[in-house]
């Protein structure tokens, strides 16, 4: 792709003034780990939560989410809960609070809060550092193999994918492990604040050289509905009959089965709260729980309105405009005997002459900011497991401050270096997704989930759960390929937590129960609800005052008006780029309507603001 002399210079100088700011900002990130990896805690929640927001506008989940409203339609809405998007609702609602109480640095860290300081819970706290780790390659792996796809088309050179990739990541780690938290946070609000600019723009641009009737010629029926039944029920025919047979290797055919699988993985997933990556460490770095709650809460307001307006801009300019030359490209691909690259649409839409001179910069720069954002807050996460939770807890707990920091420059590296190299195993997006939220997050869930709401759980159930569950997540594509090929990762969600769960009860029964008064702290420092009743009275024998949690009816009465609301804070731009006049007045009045009712409901009774 030839780009003008003003998108290249707004891309240089977006680059350049990210690595300054990076770099301007690192004299206080090196004060000690709590600077590095939380910012010392002193970051306002809005802006953790646009940080948030910006680390999750990632440019390879983008170019996912665009085949699948490509491919899937409106039905699309629904593919995001396999992470689940909707995690991000229990948090607003409870789980951050609860998390932000624990008052620590890191998830490993928070295990000494539940199960204290013997030998279960050492090894439950290196068994999260294992996960933790292994998400953060994953994770770069994900990142690597989109950008190389992204680049791939849109740069210049003739480079391959992954050495694009190999050269972006390198660019961006510069400032990431120099800078740390106050680096990642500063620079991803000047991404977001790009970003959205950007993906507004394409929005309006689509609306203007589209017409609903246009679309409506290219489209199988039932493409614009976002109800299915038991099947996905989107037959393309015609010039985009190819990407019938995407549909059934994507494994979704069976939607009922699919959607079933990803709501009863994603209650518990997200019941069991954040994994140990850059989620959980935006909450930890909020000032409050109160603060920790309305981050959370400003991650869904500014996260999908602009997100999905570019998704459904880019794809009907693919569906339209840029027919022939998929058509063309993807043909090309069959008759080459490979298989058609339908993840590489959101770059190709990019180059097409609508898109003006300007924007096109913008957008690329926009583009780079979300993957750059993922990438930071990804890298940033991970050595923190390493240097505060293995060196500063069991080899050196004396070592100064200028050293820790200087250790997480060190394996920061290590850890890119690693990711790189697993990316450049990877085959696509889709496979490494599913892997991830599918098999490895399915190993995370029974022990996660156990560990807030069972006051009999102790570290040896979480070390033998979680090693289970990884053990289980990592043999997955194995299983997939000789005994169950053709199927989504996602199938093996169940079995894998199957036996996770047995790991966690089985070495929870079969070991002395965690000490009374580790017990009894946790509970009424965090203050779950669940299965504490033993400790509760307890708690509540010495100390009468004190007032447990009822709030599960109003939490799980939130939930459910909290999935409607942040559905809608979805489909409403899409209804809009669609310009699709029924859907635009439900979607603005079921926003109304769960607005106000959480206001009511959630947001007036959050902690007050001098709660810790």
């Amino acid at each position: 792709m030839e780009l003008h002399a003003l998108d290249i210079a707004i891309i240089v100088a977006y680059l350049a003034v990210t690595i300054l700011l990076g770099l301007w900002v690192s004299k206080r990130a090196s004060k000690d780990l709590d600077s590095y990896f939380l910012g010392g805690k002193t970051i306002p929640w809005y802006i953790l939560g646009v940080s948030n927001a910006s680390g999750q506008f990632d440019i390879t989940g983008t170019m996912l989410l665009v085949y699948w409203c490509f491919a899937y339609g409106l039905k699309s809405v629904w593919l995001p809960w396999v992470w689940p998007t909707f995690n991000q609702i229990f948090l607003m609602m409870y789980l951050a609070t609860w998390l932000r109480r624990s008052n620590v640095l890191t998830g490993a860290e928070w295990i000494r809060t539940r199960f204290g300081e013997g030998r279960g819970a050492n090894l439950a706290h290196i068994s999260v550092v294992v996960f933790a780790l292994i998400t953060v390659v994953g994770f770069i792996a994900y990142a690597f193999k989109g950008i190389g796809k992204f680049a791939d088309i849109l740069l210049p050179w003739n480079l391959e994918p992954n050495t694009y990739a190999l050269i972006i990541l390198l660019i961006t780690s510069v400032y990431v492990v120099k800078g740390g938290m106050h680096s990642v946070v500063l620079t991803e609000v000047l991404q977001f604040a790009i970003m959205t600019v950007a993906s507004i723009a394409v929005g309006l641009i689509a609306m203007a050289h589209v017409s609903p009737e246009a679309i409506d010629a290219v489209v199988p029926e039932g493409w614009r509905t976002l109800w299915f039944g038991w099947k996905m029920d989107a037959q393309w025919t015609g010039a985009f009959e190819m990407i019938q047979g995407k549909i059934a290797e994507d494994g979704m055919s069976l939607f009922s089965i699919f959607f079933g699988l990803m709501l009863f993985k994603g209650i518990f997933a997200s019941m069991a709260g954040p994994s140990p990556n850059y989620d959980m460490q935006r909450v930890l770095a909020t000032r409050s729980a109160r603060e920790a709650s309305l981050m959370s809460a400003t991650v869904n307001v500014a996260l999908y309105f602009p997100r999905y307006m570019l998704i459904a801009g880019l794809t009907i300019l693919a569906l339209v405009p840029l027919q022939d030359t998929l058509v063309q490209m993807w043909g090309a691909a069959v008759q080459a005997d490979k298989t058609p690259d339908f993840e590489q649409i959101l770059p190709v839409v990019i180059q097409h002459p609508v898109i003006p001179i300007g924007l096109t910069g913008l957008l690329l720069a926009g583009l780079l900011a979300a993957f750059m954002s993922t990438f930071a807050a990804t890298v940033n996460a991970g050595p923190a497991y390493v240097v505060n939770d293995i060196y500063k807890r069991f080899i050196n707990p004396q070592a100064p401050n200028k050293t820790q920091v200087r250790m997480s420059y060190v394996i920061s590296i290590a850890v890119v270096i690693i990711g790189i190299a697993f990316g450049y195993q990877a085959e696509n997006i889709h496979g490494i997704t599913m892997w991830i939220v599918g098999g490895l997050y399915g190993g995370y869930v029974a022990a996660n989930l156990l560990k807030w709401h069972w006051w009999r759980f102790n570290g040896y159930g979480f070390f033998w759960g979680l090693i289970a569950g990884i053990a289980g997540a990592l043999s997955a594509p194995y299983l997939q390929a000789h005994f169950w090929p053709g199927t989504n990762t996602l199938y093996a969600f169940p079995a894998i937590f199957a036996f996770s769960l047995l790991g966690s009860v089985a070495g929870t029964l079969l070991s002395r129960a965690e000490d009374e008064e580790v017990l009894k702290g946790f509970y009424k420092t965090v203050r779950p609800w669940g299965f504490w009743g033993p400790i509760r009275a307890k708690v509540m024998a010495e100390d009468p005052n004190f007032q447990p949690n009822q709030d599960l009816g109003r939490d799980v009465f939130n939930i459910v008006v909290g999935v409607i609301w942040q559905i809608v804070l979805v489909t409403l731009p899409i209804y809009l780029v669609l310009r699709q006049p029924s859907g635009i007045v439900v979607s603005l009045v079921i926003l109304a309507i769960t607005s106000i009712t959480l206001k009511k409901t959630w947001f007036d009774r959050l902690p007050p603001k001098e709660a810790a």
